[in-house]
């Protein structure tokens, strides 16, 4: 059964060296939940200019839902300029007072949030006080429907305010290693054990999981009943790391949302993070079929080994 996934945030255009392409983790996230069969819905606004109409093309090619998808003449399209490292590895510089800094509450958006199986959302949309309000409204309504934190930092767009009532309305919390570190500093607490953290920020927080994305060496993932998976990374020639955490995320739910294991979420994800970076865009079609290729191949790992004691195949 299709599973209903609302994604509210930023729709934006990356400003690569080699050209533009579309993106913004929110949309990554939809976009990635609906090639896995699910209904992934973008909220999310653009301007009616270039950038907005090509952007509304090329989301309708995708097949996605593209109802709730706001337009708007006084702001422009959200744009962000990419500067990729030898590593593949990107730097952001997020242009502000763009269309999604202005997402409106309407009765569609509320129906749509009482009805939904997850609502996944961060904190750079939440920057702006138009969208935040409209992103706590929707959560206030959501009732028994996962709330999926990918806190997401990003330079000069988010506030210690930001973080602590995001995390008082998640259920589940994703983050990569340098915003547990930060979030570590911020609430004093140690990160000399990864899954002590993890431990601590579920009992702070009262958060049903909490996910370290660990770039090439895999994921970690820890839930409130005492469970604790570590899934190795691939060894894999890396493209762009743009939207890998995405697709991490929605391979983590499609999973969760059926009821599976910490670990059958884990691997899908962290397969599905490994691929993504292995192509260039965060976009890029995959099918499920492709992925599940992959995870049937026999791909060297890469381990952590702190976190030995915890890890799966």
């Amino acid at each position: 059964m299709r599973k209903t996934v609302l994604s509210f945030g930023e729709t934006l255009w990356d400003l690569f060296p080699s050209g533009p392409a579309l993106g913004g983790a929110p949309f990554n996230f939809a976009c990635r939940v609906n090639s896995l069969g699910d209904r992934g819905i973008i909220i999310s606004r653009i301007g009616r200019d270039d950038y907005g109409r090509k952007a509304l093309e090329q989301i309708a090619a995708f097949g996605m839902n593209v109802s709730c998808l706001q337009q708007e003449d006084r702001h422009p399209t959200g744009t962000v300029k990419v500067r990729l490292d030898d590593k593949g590895n990107p730097d952001f510089l997020i242009v502000s007072e763009v269309a999604y800094d202005f997402i409106d509450v309407t009765d569609e958006l509320l129906g749509l949030a009482r009805a939904a199986d997850c609502v996944c959302f961060g904190t750079l949309v939440q920057r702006a006080p138009t969208s935040r309000r409209s992103l706590h409204r929707l959560l206030e309504v959501a009732g028994k429907g996962v709330k999926f934190l990918d806190i997401n930092l990003r330079k000069d767009c988010f506030f210690r305010e930001t973080i602590t009532e995001s995390l008082k309305q998640a259920n589940i919390l994703k983050m990569n290693l340098q915003e547990a570190h930060y979030l570590a500093e911020l609430f004093e607490i140690s990160l000399s054990s990864l899954p002590d953290f993890c431990a601590e920020m579920m009992e702070d927080w009262s958060l049903s999981c909490c996910l370290v994305t660990l770039g090439g060496h895999g994921a970690f993932t820890a839930s409130a009943d005492g469970k604790k998976v570590y899934v190795p990374g691939y060894e894999i020639k890396v493209v762009d790391t743009c939207g890998s955490g995405d697709a991490f995320s929605a391979g983590f739910i499609h999973e969760y949302l059926r009821g599976k294991s910490l670990a059958d979420c884990c691997r899908l994800g962290n397969a599905f993070g490994a691929v993504v970076a292995m192509q260039r865009g965060a976009t890029t079609p995959m099918s499920f079929e492709e992925l599940r290729h992959f995870l049937k191949a026999n791909h060297p790992r890469v381990h952590e080994p702190s976190l030995k004691a915890f890890a799966i195949s």
